[in-house]
């Protein structure tokens, strides 16, 4: 089998942002492109147990289903992401990249959810399981209107 790997040609690398190292837009991406196709390596359970789980690599690590014999049925291994899939940062409210898994072509294909501005940062959602604290969902609940005052204020 023969995966094509795709990466746009308007990405650098920035070592020291606040969150760390961080991928850039060097000029405009237009909402819907492929931005990275991102090869994983698919971990058994013992290797993750043993080995990742203790490692830096613990935070660069996907959940990975893979299928059982029982169709429709799956088992969450984990994979390294290759690339610069592991270097897209994290947002809980900002987040303008997409990534679906293959899982047939063993690849995470990330895209742009919208318009990403020359200069502005990648940035992607890890999910509801991080191992560290999301300093921007504390911010988003601190900021957050109650939906009663809201409502209030709207003129029927």
């Amino acid at each position: 089998m023969t995966v094509p790997l795709q990466r746009v040609d308007c990405l650098k690398l920035i070592l020291d942002t606040p969150k760390g190292r961080g991928v850039f837009a060097t000029r405009k991406i237009e909402a819907g492109t492929v931005v990275d196709t991102a090869p994983v390596i698919i971990l058994h359970k013992e290797q993750f147990d043993n080995y990742i789980q203790h490692s830096l690599l613990l935070h660069y690590s996907y959940n990975w289903p893979i299928a059982c014999e029982t169709p429709g049925k799956y088992t969450i291994h984990q994979a390294v992401v290759l690339g610069l899939g592991s270097m897209f940062n994290h947002s809980s409210i900002r987040q303008n990249i997409g990534w679906k898994r293959n899982l047939e072509k063993e690849v995470i294909v990330y895209t742009a959810l919208r318009d990403i501005a020359e200069g502005e940062e990648l940035l992607i959602s890890y999910g509801s399981h991080l191992t560290f604290e999301d300093v921007e969902a504390a911010q988003m609940k601190e900021g957050e209107e109650d939906v009663i005052d809201i409502l209030a204020r709207i003129d029927i």
